[in-house]
């Protein structure tokens, strides 16, 4: 199993980071434009191995994308991150050429490879690569979902004062900070409901932290964040690498599910050897349908920012 992680910044070298720790993988590919810079986090990254226990074999290389072919699952984290201030749909103009060009180079070495895109604004770079490739739908697979699902958690046992391992939740919809669905009816600490142990208020309360999760950190930091990010996308890759076969809130291009058609945004999907196995369609309350379809407005607006 060989991963190539394009794109050697705080995120991508999380990325290399967990996918390596859990040892799934006979090769990490680490590239960036920086001359050295993802020789330099490879060779860090090894020299961890004999203290974290891993063996997968971690490689830097500078924009050499032959060093790339024959991977199975590549992921695309490059692009220029968020600032304070700055929204995810600000970063467009930069980053579709970016991951344009990136996703052709990968396809050209790694024509079977599953394709997972990271770089922001997600939905929207997601949908590009759709557009721009002839990969088929169920190899093309936004993060977004993932993270936000993870964050929705993250928020739900601090609420709750539980241990996180206690709490299950979902996020859908797109990955931003207005954009968000977090499923707040169906979220459960132990199989029980967690509206039985907080109020309304507070489970309002959490589910605004969650939107604006990115947004946050963005500001504490003065740049993206990278850990969670980072263990989200190797969640998904370990499905995938594994068949595990795994239910993840995943950015896919829907063609009538949940109504919506002709856009890349965050419902539930199977990840296995295949990819995106199959899209889970969950009935929605009629509130959560009138924000997922105004999700997926504001998803159409920032693609036709895109110059297809």
């Amino acid at each position: 199993m060989k991963v190539t992680v394009v794109g050697a910044g705080a995120v991508g070298a999380s990325c290399a980071e967990y996918i390596a720790i859990k040892d799934f993988a006979s090769e990490v590919v680490l590239l960036d434009i920086k001359e050295g810079f993802a020789e330099g986090k490879a060779m860090d990254l090894m020299q961890t191995a004999s203290l974290n226990g891993f063996d997968t074999k971690i490689v830097g290389t500078t924009n050499d994308y032959t060093k790339t072919a024959g991977s199975d699952i590549v992921v695309i984290t490059s692009g220029i991150p968020r600032k304070p201030g700055m929204t995810r749909e600000e970063l467009i103009g930069i980053n579709a050429g970016i991951v344009k060009s990136v996703s052709s180079s990968l396809i050209e070495h790694s024509p079977n490879a599953i394709m997972i895109v990271v770089s922001n604004p997600m939905d929207t770079m997601t949908y590009l690569v759709h557009k721009t490739t002839d990969l088929p739908k169920n190899r093309i697979i936004g993060m977004g979902g993932a993270l936000d699902s993870a964050r929705f958690k993250y928020r739900l046992a601090e609420a709750l004062g539980a241990p996180i391992s206690d709490v299950d939740g979902m996020v859908i919809g797109g990955h931003s900070d207005k954009g968000m669905v977090p499923l707040t009816r169906l979220a459960t600490r132990n199989s029980v409901p967690v509206s039985e142990f907080i109020s309304e208020e507070r489970l309002a309360q959490v589910m605004e932290d969650t939107k604006v999760g990115g947004a946050t950190l963005t500001k504490l930091l003065g740049t993206s964040a990278w850990y969670a990010p980072g263990a989200a996308v190797s969640g998904l890759v370990q499905a995938i690498a594994c068949d595990q076969k795994k239910i993840f809130p995943c950015s896919t291009l829907l063609e009538g599910e949940f109504g919506l058609n002709d856009l890349c945004i965050g419902v539930p999907v199977v990840l296995g050897r295949n990819g995106i196995e199959k899209i889970v369609e969950i009935d929605l309350s009629d509130a959560e349908k009138a924000k997922m379809q105004e999700s997926a407005e504001g998803v159409k607006k920032t693609n036709g920012l895109l110059a297809l």
